[in-house]
Parts: structure tokens; sequence; C-alpha cells
């Protein structure tokens, strides 16, 4: 479904269904220089349970249009106007990797807005290595190989080759569109005081061999909130959302219930 904010159209998957305000919706939210499709094994699964599922393209992602937002702060803006435009009352977040710091935020901002949080591969702060920022800069390509290298728990072939590549097809996007995400990420630094606010259920799953974000810190992020459950999966980096989507689908749709 398309539909714009600001002017500019903004591509969600939903689940083909009538948006049906009486249901809980749930918004599932990328991490840098991804789109929707990194969801794809689980915006079907969640549909079959009487929720409104919408899978967001942040602005200058996948088929959503304009530029990619410079701030964290920003995307958490943009995010509560497309939570507004859509009507949805009943809302939990499911966000991996960067998406997890728009929904800190957005939780920070609006919290009365959040009935339940999932966070997969998160934490309240994302410094990214600057080799990595200046070759995304530089619009290098290997900048991809790079991030997957360090997002999959094991060094092997990625089935059905490197997801990034598929997303980000030019030098141009990976200066336009993932850049912008990693310096957004670097630069965020209300994480930790917006965690300590969180009063919602909130349920988080990190990788047992994350490399991006390493389980002791995940393990920190999740001690700042009472009201939560911690998931692990073993033998699995960052990008559990791929590794591994089958267990963290179990596992979401267990505890939105």
């Amino acid at each position: 479904m398309d539909f714009t904010i600001d002017n500019t159209k903004v591509f969600s998957v939903d689940t083909g269904e009538k948006f049906n305000e009486k249901n809980p919706s749930v918004i599932l939210l990328h991490g840098s220089g991804q789109s929707h499709v990194v969801w794809s094994l689980t915006t079907q699964y969640l549909s079959g349970e009487n929720y409104n599922v919408f899978t967001l393209d942040l602005p200058g992602h996948g088929n959503s249009e304009g530029e990619s937002l410079k701030s964290i702060e920003d995307m958490a803006l943009w995010l509560n106007k497309v939570i507004e435009h859509l009507g949805i009352r009943q809302l939990s977040i499911v966000a991996h990797s960067q998406g997890c710091l728009i929904a800190l935020e957005y939780a920070n901002k609006f919290p009365k807005n959040l009935q339940k949080i999932v966070f997969v591969a998160g934490s309240y702060e994302i410094p990214v290595n600057k080799s990595l920022i200046d070759l995304a800069l530089s619009g290098d390509m290997e900048s991809l190989n790079l991030m997957m290298k360090w997002g999959y728990g094991k060094s092997k072939q990625f089935i059905g080759g490197n997801p990034l590549q598929k997303i980000l097809n030019s030098p141009r996007e990976v200066r336009e569109v993932l850049a912008v995400d990693l310096i957004a990420c670097n630069n965020y630094k209300n994480g930790l005081n917006a965690v300590k606010k969180i009063t919602c259920p909130t349920f988080f799953i990190f990788g047992e061999l994350d490399k991006m974000i390493k389980l002791d810190k995940g393990k920190e992020f999740a001690g700042f909130v009472s009201n939560s459950k911690v998931h692990i999966i073993k033998n699995c980096g960052h990008m559990i959302i791929l590794e591994n989507a089958f267990e963290m689908r179990q596992k979401i749709k267990e505890f939105l219930k």
C-alpha cells in the first residue's frame, strides 16, 4: 500500500486485509540501508493472527520516496505521522537494529501510544566504525560486504546472495541511504535516557554471536527495562531476521498475544 506523508510517498507492505481499528496493530521497522524485504518471512506470519500488520520502508528506502532522514529523532517524528495517518490506536512495534533506535526514541516521545515493543538485535546506542562510514560515504559497494560480514554469526555464503546488494544497487544509493543511516545511528545519544523511561511490556531478542551488538551490551540494554523478557538465539548473529526468522517470529508471536 502507498500513502503520503509530508507530500512524499510512503510504501508499506500490509496483509491485504482491510484495516480493522478493533484489532491491535503491529509496525515492523527495518535496519540501516534495508527495506521491507528483510521482514518478508515475518510479515505474512503475523498477518494470520488478527493483527493489522504494516511493514514500512523508511523515507528514501525501498519503495518509499524522498531523501533519507538524517537523525533518529527525525525518523521517530516521521513514524508518529505515519501512525496518525493510519489511525492506529492499539500499537506494538517490532524493530531490528537501527529500527530499535527509532522505536526507542518513539517510545520516549509518545509513550502513551505503545502497548508493546520488541527489540531485535538492538541497543540504546549503536556506534559505527569510522572506516565503514567512510566507505559508505564514498559510495564503495564493499561497504555492503563488510556490513554482512559483521552482520552474520558465521562467515559463510549468504543464501540467495548478499541481501543488502539486492536492496542497494548503486554507489549513489550507498552514499544517500546507507551512509546517512549509519551516521544517524552513530550520532544518536538519547538512548540511555529513553530506555529508562519505558514502562510497557518489552521483549528483547539477541543473537548469541552478534558482532554488532555484543550480547553483554544487549543484556545491559534489557536490564534497564523492568517489565521485560529476553530471548537469546543460539549460533546466530546480528541478522536474526534472516538467519533464524522462524525461531524469532515464533517468539514474537508468543509475546504479542
